[in-house]
């Protein structure tokens, strides 16, 4: 069964970097190799940006999805959590650690590479990264992931849980405030854009990581019913923050649906596009679940359940992968 848990999670990470690579290539958001005699970041470091925040990116998603597990699906008696929780709670502790661990790398080579100099250059101008919104953002969700896993660490209550899963949205946020959406803060477009970004983000890391943690900690029928009402809303979210925050970002507020227009013409688009076929294909996934796998399940046959699971899984972290690269894709 450990066996089973660990190919399932390499697999995931593999489809995930896998896609975002080719998506980086496809969409033109890869680092580009420096004219002769240029010096910058070099093409490695240039390449663990988005590697860093893939990883960074999925141990999120895990450690959200274990706290749902926790707080919304497994049993607790007068407020102290059963063994399961406990369970779930230590795998949270972590993967928050391999969070904030992906984080610190996350800051340093995004540093490096904005500045545009090598990394063993960077001393020298840590006052000049210091006063970069991105490393700024990330050096709080870094503290913030630290705490995380210190207090998920010694977690044994609900209310400790749900302490938790504020660190967590808190940690989630701050990095999201420096993306495409927030570039002109006063602006209202970038302010709806963001706020978009963040509950698409939010119900991501539920839907995912949700998934992840019913089949590692809550598989009976009571729990998958109750996760299959939680990933219906979350879909719905994803759904109508995706298509709005893309729409925004390429300039339909002003230019009409650009939406429409521009995802075969740009990256971007094509991005977008490719990201919404396959949130087409998880919103398939999850009717065949409603339809046929959970009154299999409801009739004591898990295997179907457990099998589509896995599929549905792998074609989440492509979707991350391709989040990712969306995110670095002008």
């Amino acid at each position: 069964m450990r066996s089973a848990r660990l190919t399932v999670a390499g697999g995931m990470v593999a489809a995930g970097i896998v896609v975002m690579v080719v998506a980086l290539v496809a969409a033109g958001g890869a680092p580009q190799q420096l004219p002769d005699g240029l010096i910058g970041a070099g093409m490695s470091l240039s390449w663990s940006v988005p590697v860093l925040r893939f990883v960074a990116d999925a141990a999120a998603i895990a450690t959200g999805g274990a706290l749902v597990a926790v707080v919304l699906l497994l049993p607790a008696t007068d407020g102290v959590l059963g063994p399961k929780a406990l369970r779930a709670c230590q795998d949270a502790a972590i993967a928050a650690a391999v969070w904030a661990v992906a984080s610190i790398g996350g800051l340093i080579t995004s540093a490096a590479v904005i500045l545009g100099i090598p990394l063993s250059h960077l001393a020298e101008h840590a006052s000049v990264a210091g006063e970069l919104l991105q490393v700024r953002a990330l050096a709080v969700a870094v503290v913030l992931t630290a705490i995380l896993a210190v207090v998920l660490s010694g977690c044994r209550t609900v209310r400790g849980a749900w302490f938790a899963v504020l660190l967590t949205a808190a940690a989630l946020t701050g990095p999201l405030l420096t993306g495409h959406g927030a570039i002109e803060r006063t602006n209202v477009w970038s302010v709806l854009a963001t706020t978009s970004l963040v509950v698409h983000v939010f119900a991501a890391t539920a839907w995912i990581g949700g998934l992840g943690a019913v089949l590692r900690y809550a598989r009976d029928r009571q729990a998958v019913e109750r996760f299959s009402r939680l990933a219906l809303v979350c879909a719905i979210a994803m759904g109508v923050t995706g298509l709005l925050t893309a729409e925004i970002h390429l300039g339909g507020r002003e230019d009409g649906w650009a939406l429409i227009t521009q995802w075969v013409t740009s990256g971007y688009g094509a991005l977008v596009f490719a990201k919404t076929v396959a949130f087409a294909i998880l919103v398939a996934v999850g009717w065949w679940h409603r339809r046929t796998t959970l009154p299999e399940l409801a009739a004591g046959d898990p295997a179907a359940f457990r099998r589509l699971a896995v599929v549905e899984l792998l074609i989440m972290a492509g979707t991350v992968g391709l989040a990712v690269a969306l995110s670095r894709t002008p």
